[in-house]
């Protein structure tokens, strides 16, 4: 029997950054990520609807463009930024330049008018919007040692977890420190976000003006869990995070390290969207007896709004939306502040 000698294990980063995108990674898939979990994009056309609106309001904001950019990052299968399109006002849909940014390679029937490509373009006019793609932007894991130090969780193919003798980085212990800083505490993880914040500012320089939003499980520096959040998902379900290809590896975005530029916001995804005209109120019953049709479409339109922006659910979903050269408070309006996070 051959004997196959077992790899090396490596940080939870290298290991998730083969798992997802190396050759045969997760994210390469044909069936792309709605083959095994949903989002919100996969809840509801009144997602897609809500970021079509958002999208007319960058666009009034910036006085209606010749050309006004809508860039889907972390695109899947192009599901976002199609719906988008379908959805927009014909006005504004001529003057759309339509970007799916994402690794994977396009589906079969993709709308001529998407520019599908791994990074987005440089410079341009418009909208980024990232729905759930910096929670798979890979990163480290620390966990406190015996004697309460942090060092470098490693995982073999497998999955398989042992503590590294090594520490984080200096720039990876300055990170720590600032925005999720670890008791010595044996047991206790902290998940090192500065990838996250690096991607998410380099994503942002590709506006020259315009409006960057990442929708996200996330957390605070006030709620950090002291066990991380690092998870995987397969079919649907949730399961133990293997780097193996076959499951999606991913951890909530500690989102507030991200929002650090001139005035970027934090807010649910339940106030954001509401902003935007997407509620759950339930129809008049008066309308079941004047059109019990509307009635139907309209009582199953709240049901979707319901879910979009449930507690403990999507509507927990954090909003980081980061204005660049534009009044950002002319966008998302009537939003409380104690949906604020």
């Amino acid at each position: 029997m051959e004997n196959r000698q077992q790899a090396a294990p490596r940080g939870w980063r290298a290991a998730t950054e083969e798992a997802l995108y190396g050759p045969a990674g997760f994210y390469r898939r044909t069936e792309g990520p709605a083959g095994h979990f949903r989002t919100s994009v996969h809840a509801s056309p009144l997602f897609a609807g809500a970021v079509a609106e958002l999208l007319c309001r960058v666009d009034a904001a910036l006085g209606e463009p010749a050309e006004l950019a809508f860039i889907d990052m972390a695109a899947g299968r192009g599901e976002l930024v199609s719906r988008v399109l379908q959805v927009l006002p014909e006005k504004v849909a001529l003057r759309v330049r339509a970007y799916a940014v994402e690794k994977a390679e396009p589906p079969a029937g993709l709308d001529h008018r998407i520019d599908w490509r791994s990074d987005p373009p440089a410079g341009v006019t418009g909208l980024l919007f990232a729905n759930e793609w910096l929670d798979n932007v890979p990163l480290e894991v620390v966990e406190a040692d015996a004697d309460g130090t942090a060092r470098l969780v490693l995982v073999h193919e497998d999955g398989t977890e042992s503590l590294g003798t090594g520490a984080p980085d200096e720039a990876s212990a300055d990170w720590l420190r600032q925005w999720w800083p670890l008791p010595p505490e044996p047991g206790l993880r902290a998940e090192v976000g500065r990838p996250r914040d690096e991607a998410w500012a380099a994503a942002v320089g590709a506006l020259g003006r315009g409006l960057a939003v990442a929708v996200d499980y996330a957390h605070t520096r006030a709620s950090r869990p002291p066990f991380g959040t690092l998870t995987g998902f397969r079919g649907g379900r949730e399961t133990r995070p293997v780097p193996d290809g076959s499951c999606d590896i991913t951890a909530h975005v500690a989102l507030d390290a991200c929002a650090t530029a001139p005035g970027a916001r934090l807010l649910t995804q339940r106030a954001a969207l509401r902003a935007l005209g997407v509620t759950a109120d339930r129809p008049p019953l008066t309308l079941a007896s004047q059109d019990p049709a509307a009635y139907v479409r309209a009582l199953a339109g709240a049901g979707e709004a319901a879910e979009l922006t449930a507690r403990g659910g999507l509507g927990d979903f954090g909003w980081l939306v980061e204005p660049v050269g534009l009044p950002a408070d002319r966008l998302l309006v009537d939003v409380p502040d104690h949906e604020e996070q």
